[in-house]
């Protein structure tokens, strides 16, 4: 039976500075020199999340029963979607999965009816949700955070940098982000994402997050090799399915939820979660030669939570940033068209 609790605050809002959007573009633009400079004159790979570790099928299924305010676009009913699904790791160059990072997943539905916001793919038939195992960020907002990826290119001055910029603020920033990058992550199968940053849904506003029903093993040890995330989730992937719950948070009010402080976690004591999907990854094989087919598929791809609909537009300084920085991160790379719902790897 639907459950009856009180529908959620309305009341959330963006707060857009003047002058905000040429400057999101010139941060973009920095950003994207970064990308130019870890190419090293080869072809340019992602910007940032370059190392993709897998590339996999998976299935999103809209569960039965959500309470009426979580009734929203593609949640309005019982459904399920293709998807095709990538992990990797946040630096902008590839590197070993051993090294601090940050993790990330990204999801992308098949088959979803509505206009498109991105202009050019307004009848694009994909939805994506972008997560990483942390639920806020060590950055406010976008400023800040395109200020940290230039000065981490130099790591030697980081220190001083931080402190030149923040004073000594800076020891707490480099401790967040510390923290965000260094918890040892012995499976992806066992780890929880977040999306971090808000949407919107419908009219409201919400995190989400993708959390694993495998249970997490305490004596787990990272791997020896380089690649031993993605090796450890092909080698479960074989033996049988890997699944998440996919689950959503509502904006309170902008004390405890806020929409443009990145910084700021939405904890689960303001902000209950509740279940509203279920992503599965059904048994595959990633080393055979249709999962390294799927895998290059997918490489070519973006996968952007821009591409949405208005029911799921991105909210706040940091999405909006992203609106215009995985744009340019996408034409740089020359990335493949946004598939279409019958679009298939043999």
């Amino acid at each position: 039976m639907a459950d009856s609790s009180p529908a959620p605050s309305r009341e959330w809002k963006e707060v857009i500075a003047d002058g905000e959007a040429a400057r999101l573009v010139e941060l973009a633009e920095q950003l994207r020199e970064l990308q130019r400079k870890n190419a090293r004159g080869k072809s340019p790979a992602r910007a940032l999340h370059a190392k993709g570790q897998l590339g996999l099928d998976g299935e999103f299924t809209v569960l039965p029963d959500l309470p009426e305010h979580a009734r929203v676009g593609l949640f309005a009913a019982p459904a399920t979607y293709r998807a095709y699904v990538r992990y990797s790791n946040g630096s902008g160059a590839r590197q070993a999965d051993g090294k601090g990072d940050v993790r990330g997943i990204a999801v992308k539905l098949l088959g979803v009816a509505g206009k498109k916001i991105i202009p050019g793919l307004e009848n694009a038939a994909t939805q994506d949700f972008l997560a990483i195992q942390s639920p806020s960020t060590p950055f406010r907002d976008a400023e800040e955070f395109v200020w940290f990826v230039r000065a981490a290119s130099q790591p030697a001055t980081l220190l001083f940098r931080l402190i030149g910029r923040f004073g000594f603020g800076g020891f707490g920033l480099l401790r967040k982000l510390v923290k965000s990058v260094s918890r040892p992550v012995p499976s992806l199968a066992t780890s929880r994402y977040y999306s971090a940053l808000p949407i919107k849904f419908g009219p409201y506003a919400v995190h989400y997050s993708l959390d694993p029903t495998a249970p997490a093993d305490a004596n787990a040890q990272k791997g020896k090799s380089p690649d031993y995330l993605g090796e450890e989730l092909a080698a479960r992937l074989k033996a049988g399915p890997v699944t998440y719950d996919f689950r959503v948070q509502f904006f309170v009010d902008e004390a405890r939820t806020p929409i443009e402080d990145a910084s700021r976690e939405w904890l689960e004591s303001d902000a209950p979660f509740i279940t509203v999907a279920r992503l599965t990854l059904p048994q595959q094989d990633p080393t055979s030669p249709r999962g390294k087919r799927l895998a290059e598929h997918l490489e070519k791809l973006s996968f952007d939570p821009w591409h949405a609909t208005e029911d799921f537009r991105p909210l706040g300084n940091m999405m909006r940033a992203r609106n215009h920085a995985y744009r340019l991160s996408t034409q740089e790379r020359g990335a493949a068209p946004e598939p279409d719902a019958a679009d298939r790897v043999d």
